[in-house]
């Protein structure tokens, strides 16, 4: 089935880790008429930059701590979790259930499908979450939603395949609620280049110092160092 939206009848919308409002404005850019009923957010300077480019917005904070029954129902729901304890530029504490660990948070995303059945599901996370460390709780989690009656489509796309000037590689999600079908988009021919994208005078308090670059560089082994090139 195919749901069309307009401006009476938008896409609803939660965005969870919410962040910096990118799923919002990739619906922006789509120009997919929404209504963002509410996000789930905690880091301060996140929600500042979200409320300062959409207004306020419908915080419901730790996502842990959300009572489903009492946020609107919604069409999308989008569930970037934390990358943390995925990354390759991290300890890779891993995300299995109850664990403690920030990529753990993913399980707490159960309850809003669990009562909220929302008809899309969007997730974005590092390609790591599919490697074979992570594998078994990649697949337990594609299980649990269909169970739930969704059909998931996954693929990793590197941004610099997508005409952005940046090596990124990520795991997509799309699940739908039933039988459905879905296709990645076709990958693109990079035009852009990084001078394209910069600011050609940029205040100097935003660089980093000879110090705080040599600490960084230090703090991390070859072995991570090719982990992150790669």
């Amino acid at each position: 089935m195919e749901w069309k939206y307009t401006e009476d009848n938008p896409l609803t919308v939660f965005e969870s880790f919410a962040g910096y409002w990118s799923q919002r404005l990739a619906l922006k850019y789509l120009g997919i008429p929404h209504k963002v009923v509410g996000i789930s957010e905690i880091e301060e300077n996140a929600i500042r930059a979200y409320n300062a480019v959409h207004g306020e917005t419908k915080n419901y904070g730790d996502i842990s701590k959300i009572d489903w029954s009492q946020v609107p129902d919604f069409d999308l729901f989008t569930y970037s979790f934390p990358c943390t304890d995925l990354s390759n530029a991290g300890k890779q504490a891993g995300f299995d259930e109850g664990s403690g660990t920030r990529s753990s948070l993913l399980w707490e995303c159960k309850k809003a499908i669990d009562i909220k059945k929302p008809k899309y599901l969007l997730l974005e996370n590092v390609k790591s979450l599919t490697s074979e460390k992570f594998l078994p709780g990649y697949k337990k989690w594609i299980h649990y939603l269909y169970e739930q009656g969704y059909t998931s489509f996954a693929q990793v796309i590197d941004s610099a395949k997508m005409d952005i000037p940046q090596h990124r590689e990520r795991i997509f999600v799309v699940s739908i609620f039933g039988d459905s079908w879905f296709h990645f988009p076709q990958e693109q021919e990079l035009k852009l280049k990084l001078k394209d994208m910069l600011e050609e005078k940029v205040d100097e308090r935003y660089y980093l110092d000879d110090k705080k670059v040599a600490e960084f560089i230090g703090n991390l082994d070859k072995e991570k160092i090719r982990k992150i090139v790669e």
